[in-house]
Formats: C-alpha cells, structure tokens, sequence
C-alpha cells in the first residue's frame, strides 16, 4: 500500500512547523535527524509540485497562444 503523498500546502505548512520546533530549540538530538529527513522530503515534493505546475502553465499558455485568433491580422487600427 502506498502512501498518499500531502497536498502543496499540506507540506508548506508541515515544513514551517519543523522549522520553527528547530529554532525555537524544542526538537533534542535524537528527534533532530528525523525532522531534519522529513524536511528534506518534503522540499523536495514542494520542489516537484512547483516544477509540474509551472510546466502545466506552460502547457496551457501554449494551447491558448495556438487557439487564439490573431488579433494582428484581423485589421485593427482602423
């Protein structure tokens, strides 16, 4: 069975809760190095959901450049 990866937000909020528990010094050594791979996974996932959704913007920018009329051609400034 597989794990249900957290939404963007899910992470983001999860990441400033490792980090603020290590500045405040709430986090001892032996819970340190579990936190510190947590975090490490989970920029990586916001890093791939930042990655997937700038290359979906694209996508769709793309297909609306093609699909749109061109508004150069159509005799505007008459």
């Amino acid at each position: 069975m597989t794990k249900k990866q957290p939404a963007y937000g899910e992470a983001a909020k999860r990441l400033e809760e490792i980090l603020g528990k290590i500045e405040e010094g709430q986090v001892d050594i032996d819970e340190l190095s579990g936190l510190v791979e947590e975090a490490a996974g989970l920029v990586t996932l916001c890093r791939d959901k930042i990655h997937a959704a700038e290359i979906q913007v694209k996508t769709i920018t793309e297909q609306l450049e093609r699909d749109a009329p061109d508004a150069g051609a159509s005799g505007e400034g008459s």
